[in-house]
């Protein structure tokens, strides 16, 4: 009934098209279709955009099977292959293949994906497993995402396969997702730990009299911008959460980091503040 109504609409259907139903069509897309009416209707809506092309004015049951072939290429959005193939997408990316990226892409993609599911998936894979090794990966990402919004289909695919062969030839790093889920552990662990006093803000007068704020040194008020000073909860003193790679641009980072701590070492970061000019324990911005 639904099939019949879908080739009987005018409007929503294919009542305009002058094309005819076969009768054994019905039955074969009832039971290909499990009962799915969503399944048998976009096997028809293929096998007329096929018709059309051909100038055929009966859907024959040889050319629902052939839609039916074109529409799933191995592939069912709700199946085990369509987690074998997104799956594949992203290892290819994980192993910096972008030949196989853009051929698994493309895979998805044909078999009528939702393209915005394939972005969101870009970019958390240019979070997660490029991070700070190629900080730019994360902006191609969410630009390809938001360029195919703007485009939309069929060219939008372009778009998405820049940033596919980007990210599958970018320098890789977990080090920063590595470091949420360490983070994440210790406060699970420890649980709310109370913030030390020199970080808290101090908006009153009653707040400042209790120690809030008190010994907070603002980095800008001495040499290079560093001081030492203790950030974390006691119980977490010694914890190191973010471990920078060597590659790509982290390693920039981690000899940053590298100095930064060796400058907190010094004595003009242990020591007195230089003469800046400014007073400033906690900013009420720094809320």
């Amino acid at each position: 009934r639904v099939l019949d109504r879908a080739m009987e609409d005018r409007e929503r259907g294919l009542g305009a098209s002058g094309l005819t139903l076969a009768d054994d069509v019905r039955d074969f897309l009832a039971a290909r279709s499990h009962g799915d009416a969503r399944v048998a209707l976009g096997a028809l809506e293929v096998a007329a955009s096929l018709a059309g092309r051909r100038r055929e004015r009966t859907l024959t049951l040889a050319l629902v099977e052939e839609s039916l072939q074109q529409k799933a290429l191995l592939y069912d959005k709700t199946g085990e292959e369509h987690y074998n193939v997104v799956s594949a997408f992203i290892k290819s990316l994980r192993a910096s293949d972008p030949d196989a990226a853009v051929y698994w892409l493309m895979r998805m993609l044909e078999a009528g994906e939702d393209p915005l599911f394939v972005a969101r998936r870009m970019i958390v894979f240019a979070a997660e497993d490029v991070g700070n090794a190629d900080p730019q990966a994360l902006q191609v990402a969410v630009a390809a995402k938001d360029a195919f919004h703007f485009v939309g289909l069929p060219e939008g695919r372009i778009p998405l396969a820049q940033a596919a062969t980007y990210l599958a030839t970018a320098a890789k790093s977990n080090a920063s997702y590595r470091a949420m889920l360490a983070a994440t552990a210790a406060v699970k662990e420890h649980g709310a730990l109370p913030v030390p006093l020199q970080l808290r803000n101090a908006p009153t007068p009653l707040m400042k009299g209790l120690g809030y704020g008190s010994g907070y040194r603002y980095p800008h008020d001495y040499e290079g911008g560093v001081v030492e000073q203790a950030c974390l909860p006691d119980a977490l003193a010694d914890a190191r959460f973010y471990e920078p790679t060597d590659r790509g641009a982290e390693a920039e980072i981690a000899e940053r980091m590298r100095r930064t701590q060796a400058a907190k070492r010094s004595p003009a970061a242990r020591g007195r503040r230089r003469d800046s000019g400014t007073e400033r324990d906690v900013r009420e911005d720094d809320e």
